[in-house]
């Protein structure tokens, strides 16, 4: 992608700006959007609803607009927005006078501007359609609607993602149900969708089971007898009256024609096919009619039935593996599957999800004729700084044979033995060789309930979503798994106790996030009065300070993930409402039980282990004197230390200058980014606490000992401080599942710290003396104190391609003296391990080979470098970067 292109070049207008284009007083004067019926892009329905979409901004801002079909038709005052395809002769012309080379590109769109008039150009209708809605958008927020339509130099966009996905799941008969049926709302979420740029929504039914155990509440699990009734089988809901299915099918044909009559495609995600409820009592709905022997006809011609009575559906969302409760391996159960999408009549594409992919189920799916995706997870069951983890957990390694037990053994012998490695990654799927597409998933375990909005960590996010030729993203949304498993509470999905706080439509509360997932998605390098727009419309002088706070406080959570995961499922493991871990007691290690034994906070491993310290080795690490180039827990505590000193400072200078305090969107934004604040501090206190307590558990060190004391002790007042400050304010039963560790406040979370700090305290009467001076003693100061890294000197020019079965040759220019410099390096694949080799010097150019045997290969490339000057000082090159926003290693493509 030419990236100059690319790049947004707006000019920031605001009233009093000279642009060429003002109002008259009351905004008398008036705007003429200009649709040609013979333009095929122009009058597409989706360029004419955002036609539509600007006419009402405009109007709603008392300005008069009308949409005529040419230019003679306006007023001799009216501004004129030309809406066109970029194949219509004006646009073409208008373009051509600007010095305009719009970009031959889906979704690409221009805009620029020739004396009173403003083209809105797009390569297609989806591309037409964003730059009409930028228009909106700025008459929108801006002070002077008319002026803010002003165009003073060209701007070129095209999207860096293919697909830009959202998804919103159906887990709760109580919280879902009024969503689901309301007819106001959508049209208002799926108008923000699309003006975010997203192309993509998927509707997701069935994903709030993984098992069918202790079923409760079951609307929607196993769909299809929900929706409809298929012709030659008996199969029903008996506790769902037939006119409540027959609405739900209505109400998702309405959905699907809303979806893509704002140009976006219209994604089912179906997750169970299992129909049988295993020791479920009280289950609110039960299946009949299905035998083992009819299962699999029946699902193919429901799911083809389904098709065609909804044909705005253009994918298809299947989880494939034993979680679907169908057996893994059963590759007939789901080729009749796909054959009733491949007969439904038109093309649809099926979407796979990636745990439990082997090559039997992929060329299943191809068999199908239709095209193919699979959407592996983006950093296991949450999300974690923007890159793509180096490695996996070694509990994600493969395993020659499932150690499944019970059910799990029953449906999950692939996923759990060799091909365990798909669980929460890529896995193998981006070989370039590949017959599918490959969208990441990012799935809402690390955040769900506070506001994010973080624009520099979404650009980088942007980048990392077409890694290795992938297609994009699908996000869960915010409040995903809300309510699910029997724990919905009536009264609104954002879980407040103070009802002041409640949006109309709980999607309303992110608005703000889904506008920068959106927008630097589409283009990470768009410009930021996209976001600081809405930010002065809504906080005025108060804007840049809320913007900055809400940036630093939205990166903790992600940084804590990618470091420190004592779970990869948002079942077990959610850090915005962390249900404490034993620093010392293994025989209670609470809901953490895919973490390395014994399962205390210190063993916990990072998400990514080939780039981060794990809390107890880098104490041992101190103690010897020595550490590798990884980054440590003292690195990381540091690092969201120091995001949450400054969200509290840009927080409070914010609300000095602000107005109009008692505003929900006010209330909202500063109390969640201050309970994010003090979760900074609580992680990064207790990654220290973690750190001092090895240091004593090796050696005794009653020093080490009460230092950690003193760290858990901050942690347990920041955390106390989360509590007094949502107490009234968020419900005390906040519920994402019915286990304990999905539901509950922070205030309840205490008891946990109070008697872990106890069993602690308990050791210092057998601690043995604090020492004063040696390796004890620097340990201690090492992790309280800030890190100090080895800065990297020096060059490196990755190859552009590498020719497979012959050998890479890598080079690194240093700029300083190392004693010494090692070359990590692996295929993108996640199934395989690291390798690594010492580099040789010739003076300070370092060289060293990777095999053609291991270049013979359908993977990419991927690799870095590590750097040595004494035995305690190394560093990784390139790194995470300053702002630790890149990409941490070099990746090569194959010729």
């Amino acid at each position: 992608m030419n990236e100059n292109l690319n790049r947004r070049r707006f000019i920031q207008v605001t009233a009093g700006v000279a642009t060429g284009l003002t109002a008259t007083a009351g905004n008398t004067r008036g705007v003429a959007i200009v649709v040609d019926p013979v333009d095929r892009v122009a009058s597409s329905p989706a360029a004419r609803w955002a036609a539509t979409e600007l006419k009402r901004a405009l109007t709603e801002r008392e300005v008069s607009a009308r949409i005529v079909e040419n230019a003679a038709q306006a007023a001799p005052t009216d501004l004129r927005i030309m809406s066109a395809g970029i194949a219509s002769p004006g646009a073409a012309a208008a373009l051509g006078d600007a010095g305009v080379r719009m970009e031959v590109a889906p979704e690409a769109l221009a805009l620029c501007q020739r004396g009173e008039t403003i083209w809105a150009c797009g390569h297609d209708a989806r591309g037409l359609t964003y730059a009409l809605l930028e228009l909106a958008d700025r008459a929108r927020q801006a002070a002077d609607p008319v002026a803010a339509l002003a165009v003073p130099e060209p701007v070129i966009e095209r999207p860096a993602n293919t697909a830009r996905s959202i998804t919103r799941l159906f887990t709760s008969d109580v919280e879902d149900k009024p969503w689901y049926n309301d007819r106001e709302m959508w049209p208002a979420y799926l108008s923000r969708l699309a003006a975010q740029r997203f192309n993509r929504f998927s509707l997701a039914f069935g994903i709030g089971y993984d098992f069918l155990t202790a079923v409760t509440d079951a609307y929607f699990v196993f769909t299809y007898p929900f929706l409809l009734s298929v012709p030659g089988y008996k199969v029903r809901v008996p506790q769902l009256p037939d006119a409540e299915r027959d609405r739900n099918l209505e109400m998702l044909r309405f959905i699907s024609e809303q979806t893509v009559a704002r140009g976006m495609d219209f994604q089912l995600a179906l997750w169970m096919h299992g129909y049988r409820w295993i020791d479920s009592p009280n289950a609110n709905y039960t299946i009949e009619g299905l035998t083992p022997e009819t299962h699999a006809p029946y699902c193919r011609d429901a799911v083809r039935a389904l098709l065609q009575a909804v044909p705005k559906i253009s994918g298809v969302t299947f989880r494939i593996h034993g979680e679907s409760g169908v057996a893994e391996g059963n590759y007939q159960f789901w080729k009749t599957i796909f054959d009733g999408v491949a007969t439904c009549g038109r093309k649809v594409e099926i979407d796979m999800h990636a745990k439990g992919m082997d090559q039997g189920m992929i060329d299943a799916a191809l068999g199908s004729g239709q095209p193919v995706k699979i959407s592996p997870k983006f950093w296991a069951e949450h999300l974690g700084m923007p890159y793509h983890q180096a490695d996996i957990r070694a509990t994600e390694h493969p395993r020659p044979v499932s150690q499944a037990t019970g059910l799990m053994k029953d449906l999950m012998q692939v996923s759990t033995g060799s091909r365990n490695f798909m669980r929460y990654g890529y896995g193998d799927l981006l070989r370039d060789d590949r017959k599918w597409g490959v969208l990441h998933r990012i799935w809402p375990g690390t955040q769900r309930l506070l506001i994010w909005g973080d624009p520099g960590a979404a650009s980088a996010y942007s980048r990392a979503f077409s890694f290795c030729g992938s297609d994009g993203v699908e996000i869960m949304e915010p409040l995903s798994f809300k309510g699910r498993r029997g724990s919905g509470i009536a009264g609104g999905r954002c879980a407040y106790a103070d009802k002041a706080l409640n949006p109309r439509w709980d999607w309303q509360k992110y608005a703000y996030t889904y506008r920068v997932w959106g927008r630097l998605l589409y283009n990470p390098e768009t410009d930021p009065d996209v976001w600081r727009r809405v930010m002065r419309h809504d906080f005025g002088p108060a804007a840049a300070d809320f913007e900055t706070a809400l940036a630093n406080s939205s990166r903790i959570l992600s940084t804590v993930t990618t470091a420190h995961l004592p779970s990869a499922a948002n079942n077990h493991y959610w850090p915005e409402l962390y249900l404490n871990h034993s620093l010392v007691d293994a025989e209670r290690p609470g809901p953490y039980t895919d973490t390395p034994k014994p399962p205390v906070f210190g063993t916990v491993s990072p998400l990514d282990p080939q780039l981060f310290y794990r809390i107890d080795d880098f104490a041992d690490d101190l103690l010897k004197g020595e550490r590798s180039g990884k980054y440590t827990p003292v690195d990381v505590a540091t690092w969201i230390e120091d995001y949450a000193v400054a969200a509290a400072s840009s927080l409070a200078r914010g609300e000095s200058r602000v107005t109009g305090k008692d505003r929900p969107e006010y209330r909202r934004l500063t109390i969640d980014i201050a309970v994010a604040g003090r979760l900074g501090h609580f992680f990064g206190a207790k990654f220290r606490a973690g750190v001092l307590y090895r240091i004593f558990d090796r050696t005794g060190d009653r020093g080490a000992l009460e230092e950690c004391l003193k760290a858990y002790r901050a942690a347990r007042e920041a955390w106390a401080g989360i509590g007094a400050r949502t107490k009234g304010v968020y419900m005390a039963d906040i519920t994402v599942g019915e286990m304990r560790q999905l539901r509950g406040h922070w205030a309840d979370r205490l008891a946990e710290i109070d008697a872990d700090m106890a069993a602690i305290a308990a050791k210092l009467d057998s601690a043995k003396p604090a020492q004063v001076n040696g390796p004890i003693a620097r340990a201690v100061a090492d992790a309280l104190g800030r890190p100090r890294r080895l800065k990297v000197v020096g060059r490196h020019t990755p190859p552009a391609k590498f020719q497979p079965g012959s050998v890479l040759t890598l080079e690194f220019a240093a700029g300083k003296d190392y004693a010494s410099v090692r070359l990590h390096y692996r295929h993108v694949n996640q199934g395989e391990r690291w390798q690594s080799e010492a580099m040789q010097s010739d003076g300070r150019l370092w060289r060293a080979t990777i095999p053609s045997e291991y270049t013979q290969s359908p993977y990419p490339l991927q690799y870095y470098f590590e750097m040595k000057e004494a035995p305690e000082s190394a560093a990784l090159y390139p790194g995470l970067g300053e702002q630790r926003f890149d990409q941490p290693y070099f990746v090569v493509r194959r010729v």
